[in-house]
């Protein structure tokens, strides 16, 4: 039985559009927020959340 993802993929945000997309929307903030925020606290969502607010 295989499963779609992991939870190590979920913890953390790739460079792809989409998911700096998906981060940005939920946070209410710009694309270019996440990218600075993922440049300064690396790609675990958890960290990336905690820089932005």
């Amino acid at each position: 039985m295989s499963t779609r993802g992991s939870k190590v993929e979920r913890n953390s945000v790739s460079d792809q559009p989409h998911e700096i997309k998906y981060e940005a929307n939920k946070e209410g903030t710009s694309r270019q927020t996440i990218k600075d925020a993922k440049k300064s606290a690396g790609n675990q969502r958890g960290a990336i959340e905690k820089k932005i607010i």
